[in-house]
């Protein structure tokens, strides 16, 4: 990239708590909020990721109209970090015509219809409040976060799957470089439903127990739900910035629901990042796995990891401390890639007992200290083997970004 952006503001709400604060500390400590399925009386033998305070949360009266779990899971996390505060005042920099808003998410608002489905008349007809566009449909929270911050660049949502929300950085890069906006706020909601918990059940990913990333007994994941959002603005030079340096996109075309095993697209979306950032695998002090703890995934990432980087990166799944957050994924472990370079720590991947030794790559057991640490890479990949792979670099003392 040969103009990085910086993320001059983030933040993320996960199972973890609200905010960057709590998940800041479950990253030191290795702790996981991961607990058993209680969701909407769901009956699934599982364990999920479920973000504090949604329930209560209450939006604006003019933008009543939107309210279902993934409107009012954004508006929590929005409120956090400041983060509102910094949006408000890059507008007043940029213009709200100036300032672009993409985010990504996978299920939005479909627990809104599952409910409505629950109230149809004799008929079957469903029930008169259910309003489609503003809650179920894919584009309801990017409408309701550009109407309630009042932005008015360009509005876009990406949805494929668990890669959404880090499509949601490349996009952003793209739309500046073209000069259609000055600066992005980038990031993904996506919140729990029936239709996910029951779905993956039924395709026999969902884990029992917590997940167990990268374990020789892996048995599948655990669905977790979050709100990420980052502020991108051109890069200035100064000392401390974490800037985006690099991302790479691809598609595997090989299987609507497998990654490919040999994980040749993951592996050409890491490379392109690398290229683009202007980095050799040398200079990747950790890598945030896209690490589902479903055999395949974790078989297919580690190979394509492997290919590139050998066994000498450390590496790990953060989705055995929230959950695995689907289209939110991408943007929460952008956030927390940001985290670790700005506190110089490397992420444990909690959960996994025992490494599979088929996979080739050095997974972080307990979280430690990295001072050094200046170039992370972040992999997420969705189902059709949609892959973006990002890379974040902390900018040294007395160096430019």
């Amino acid at each position: 990239m040969s103009n990085p952006l910086v993320l001059s503001a983030f933040t993320a709400s996960s199972a973890l708590g609200v905010g960057v604060e709590p998940l800041l500390m479950a990253l030191r400590e290795g702790t996981s909020g991961l607990k058993p399925c209680d969701f909407e009386s769901a009956v699934v033998n599982t364990w999920i990721g479920e973000v504090p305070g949604v329930d209560t949360a209450v939006l604006p009266p003019d933008l009543a109209e939107y309210d279902c779990r993934n409107n009012r899971l954004a508006l929590l996390g929005l409120g956090a970090d400041g983060f509102e505060q910094s949006v408000r005042a890059a507008m007043s920099r940029y213009g709200a015509d100036r300032l672009a808003l993409i985010l990504g998410t996978s299920t939005s608002g479909i627990l809104s219809a599952e409910l409505a489905y629950r109230e149809r008349n004799a008929s079957g007809a469903l029930p008169d409040g259910f309003n489609y566009r503003t809650t179920h449909n894919t584009a309801s929270v990017a409408a309701f976060v550009r109407a309630h911050l009042g932005l008015r660049g360009p509005v876009s949502v990406v949805s494929t799957a668990c890669s959404s929300s880090a499509k949601a950085f490349a996009a952003a890069d793209r739309l500046i470089s073209a000069g259609l906006a000055d600066a992005a706020v980038v990031g993904g909601v996506d919140s729990l439903c029936l239709t996910t918990l029951y779905g993956f059940s039924s395709l026999e990913l969902t884990s029992p127990e917590p997940c167990r990333p990268g374990d020789a007994a892996r048995q599948g994941l655990s669905i977790g739900e979050a709100a990420a959002f980052a502020l991108l603005e051109p890069a200035s030079g100064a000392p401390g910035e974490i800037v985006l340096s690099g991302w790479g996109e691809s598609s595997d075309a090989h299987h609507m629901s497998a990654p490919h095993p040999e994980g040749r697209g993951s592996r050409a979306a890491m490379q392109e990042a690398l290229d683009r950032a202007g980095l050799s695998a040398g200079d990747i002090g950790y890598i945030n796995l896209h690490g589902t703890a479903t055999p395949a995934n974790d078989a297919s990432e580690g190979a394509a990891v492997a290919a590139i980087f050998g066994n000498g990166v450390p590496c790990s799944s953060t989705k055995g401390m929230t959950g695995h957050t689907l289209g939110a994924a991408g943007g929460l472990e952008a956030v927390i890639s940001a985290l670790a370079l700005k506190h110089g720590l490397l992420p444990a991947s909690v959960g996994t007992q025992t490494p599979d030794p088929s996979i080739p790559i050095d997974l972080v057991s307990n979280p430690r200290p990295a001072p050094s640490l200046r170039h992370v890479l972040s992999n997420s990949f969705g189902f059709g083997g949609s892959n973006c792979s990002l890379i974040l670099s902390l900018a040294p003392p007395g160096e430019p970004s």
